[in-house]
């Protein structure tokens, strides 16, 4: 387990990075490195753990490879949970193994509470993972896990924007806002529309 190979999948803002280690069809273990660390924390420890797994230990956004989120956008506990969600789904795993050491430890605790179906183990070192009051427990289930599923499905339907002719813009425009008036409609156009070479 000493040989690793990079890893890089693509995100809206760039590319998310990561190291395996092992043979691809091993036992899949997602690992999450803690606060301003990078997937190079886990180079002395992968080696000491069980050969029969594929260990990958991957960059969240903003940390060692992985791209930076733009400028002035927060990095956001729930982005982090949002990251590992990419990277299972980049990996095509439906159920795995989380490590998490420090922060990545609450990522992964956060992670299991949201997508108990996805995780089959989780492994903490130097953390406590996720506690949550008992009273909360239902309501920020069901709203944050909501949140990441419609923000990847919508990213998935993204398409390059189509070309309208300002008329036909303006039709939508008006169809999508029925309180609109034509002129008020070609006010906003101005605007928010932007004219490419193919119209």
């Amino acid at each position: 387990l000493d040989m690793f190979t990079e890893l890089k999948f693509p995100v809206p803002w760039g590319h998310m990075a990561a190291k395996a280690w092992g043979p691809l069809e091993g036992h899949p273990v997602l690992c999450l490195h803690g606060w301003l660390d990078n997937a190079n924390t886990f180079d002395k420890l992968i080696p000491l753990l069980p050969r029969g797994c594929y260990y990958v230990a991957m960059d969240f956004s903003g940390h060692g490879l992985s791209s930076h989120r733009p400028a002035g956008c927060p990095y956001h506990f729930l982005d982090y949970v949002t990251d590992v969600r990419r990277v299972a789904a980049a990996l095509q795993w439906r159920r795995f193994t989380l490590m998490g050491h420090s922060m990545g430890g609450a990522v992964a605790g956060m992670f299991c509470f949201l997508y108990p179906e996805m995780v089959d183990k989780l492994i903490l070192l130097e953390s406590l993972g996720f506690l949550l009051a008992p009273e909360d427990t239902e309501a920020w289930l069901k709203s944050k896990r909501r949140v990441i599923d419609r923000l990847l499905s919508l990213e998935a339907k993204q398409q390059a924007p189509k070309a309208r002719s300002p008329e036909a813009a303006l039709q939508r425009l008006l169809e999508a806002n029925s309180h609109l008036t034509a002129e008020g409609g070609a006010i906003l156009l101005q605007r928010g529309a932007t004219e490419t070479p193919a119209g």
